[in-house]
């Protein structure tokens, strides 16, 4: 942490990104430290509950603390990188993928889609105020579908507090997910690609190409077709992709290549004519949704120029 170690932190700093020094085993030498840096969600009882950047939660005894300190809320991000709020974007990746129900309660969004995909069946931000569990429990169960809320952290404004009393409530976190931006210029900076076919209605085709669909046929379409300004590409027999454009975002996602032809850059090739489309339609930024251990898509998108923006999971209701 440099220089001097003290401890300028206290309980009023609740909701604050802080960097927290600790000492690993008190009288052992030489000493060992452990540094945490997160937000700052509990402190009680000689107990400091800081939230990590991917929503992971680490408590530490106030007595072990050695240095202690309010850092920015979000490290500088890259040159290039678009700029945005994290509730901006979780409203823009919510209109991308939505439910084939729908309701607004208070400052919060409930989709639903006969339970297909976490994202279509849960209830996200699109204001300031904080959501109410037990309507948003009523609502799901009325359509026979657990409460599920997802819940944003790393970025500024993000959800840490609201996910430290969800979990105090008795709500299971599952399905973490890292949301990845990248200026969608460069991903279009590619030669033309004749296999890729981009077009705007949902064929059997391009469903057959993701199997995903057959586990809701009667919601699944109906989600995939949705959004803004939806545009489908495919290579016949081999791959797929979906982009939505909204505003000057280019939201990329169902990318699938068939077992048989990957690592012939088919994502690739999808991926730089779908963007080719959203350039021409107005946007300039481009995000995706990823899960933390699908290595290989991770590899993929850094290759693009994708950076991660926050995190975020879901806390489903006990």
């Amino acid at each position: 942490m440099g220089g001097r170690l003290k401890v300028t932190i206290t309980p009023a700093d609740l909701g604050k990104r802080v960097s927290v020094r600790t000492i690993a085993a008190p009288g052992d030498a030489p000493a060992r430290y452990t540094d945490t840096v997160g937000v700052l969600t509990s402190w009680s009882d000689g107990v400091l509950s800081i939230t990590r950047r991917d929503g992971q939660r680490v408590e530490l005894a106030e007595s072990g603390m050695v240095a202690g300190k309010t850092v920015p809320q979000a490290p500088a991000r890259r040159r290039g990188t678009p700029a945005a709020s994290a509730r901006e974007l979780t409203a823009v990746a919510g209109r991308a993928w939505p439910g084939t129900e729908t309701e607004r309660i208070g400052d919060w969004l409930l989709n639903a889609a006969g339970g297909w995909t976490a994202r279509a069946n849960s209830a996200h931000r699109v204001g300031p105020g904080d959501p109410d569990p037990e309507r948003i429990r009523r609502w799901y169960a009325a359509r026979g579908l657990p409460a599920r809320i997802q819940v944003d952290t790393g970025a500024a404004g993000t959800d840490e507090l609201l996910d430290a009393a969800l979990e105090r409530a008795g709500w299971r976190a599952e399905r973490p997910a890292i949301l990845r931006v990248a200026a969608l210029a460069p991903l279009a900076d590619r030669e033309p690609d004749p296999r890729v076919r981009v077009g705007r209605e949902l064929t059997g085709e391009w469903l057959a190409a993701y199997p995903r669909h057959r586990e809701a046929p009667d919601h699944a379409p109906r989600v995939l077709a949705g959004g803004p300004s939806v545009h489908l590409a495919r290579v016949p027999g081999a791959a797929v992709a979906r982009c939505v454009v909204d505003g000057r975002w280019a939201g990329f996602a169902a990318v699938r290549v068939a077992a048989e032809y990957r690592r012939q850059g088919l994502a690739t090739a999808l991926m730089a004519e779908l963007a080719r489309v959203a350039l021409a339609e107005g946007a300039s930024a481009a995000y995706l949704q990823v899960e933390p251990d699908n290595e290989g898509a991770r590899v993929l998108y850094d290759r693009l120029g994708f950076t991660d923006h926050h995190h975020y999971h879901y806390r489903t209701a006990p």
